[in-house]
């Protein structure tokens, strides 16, 4: 399959629409493990990339451009500690893709491994530490296992999804151990953490967006 620059910003509104229609589920799972603010924090740093989408980037057609500035747009527009983690995602994300009006499957495949091994970098947890990570590490295992098994984007990217969706759910059972909620201990078990809930969202809207193409 082939995405062209026009598509890959219908996708990131897709995800500005999705975070606003989730905006108070992820608050509702963070009042219980932190300042209840990530839905907010999630749909202020959506909406100023939603702005710039509309605008500036409206015809751009630098897949790695528009990625990059997306990520510092929404840096800029979040001060939590969301902002750097997402930004390094998609600044990498961005070089991955650089000066390619269009995505090819294996664009894709580099795209979002480049976008994960960003994240992963900047934050520094690891896999059963109650974050993000815990839905990012098994779904690029899985696309990486299965992009190179399967030379198919689409069904590559359903595994990795199905993978996330574990790892997200794996946090129900998890101790939080970095950030705010770490202070909580064993009372923050039974709760799934939000930021691994809004990473499985934008990837999930990834793969909605490729299987309606």
């Amino acid at each position: 399959m082939k995405i062209t620059a026009a598509e890959f910003i219908e996708y990131f509104k897709s995800v500005a629409e999705m975070i606003e229609r989730e905006k108070d589920y992820l608050c509702e799972l963070d009042r219980k493990l932190g300042d209840g603010d990530h839905g907010v924090t999630m749909s202020i740093g959506w909406q100023a990339v939603n702005q710039k989408l509309n605008n500036e980037l409206a015809d751009e057609k630098d897949c790695g451009k528009i990625s990059s500035t997306i990520g510092m747009t929404f840096l800029n527009a979040v001060g939590s500690s969301v902002g750097p983690l997402y930004a390094t995602g998609f600044l990498r994300g961005g070089k991955a893709v650089a000066q390619k009006s269009e995505l090819t499957d294996q664009d894709l495949v580099e795209f979002w491994i480049a976008f994960i091994n960003g994240v992963k970098d900047r934050g520094q947890a690891k896999a059963g530490d109650k974050t993000m990570i815990d839905t990012l590490e098994p779904a690029l295992i899985a696309l990486q296992d299965n992009a190179e098994a399967s030379q198919n984007f689409t069904n590559a990217f359903n595994e990795a999804v199905i993978e996330a969706e574990r790892g997200m759910k794996s946090t129900i059972e998890l101790v939080s151990k970095i950030g705010r909620s770490s202070r909580l201990g064993d009372r923050s078990i039974g709760v799934q953490d939000p930021g691994a809930t809004s990473a499985y969202f934008i990837l999930s809207a990834f793969l909605k967006f490729v299987k309606e193409l």
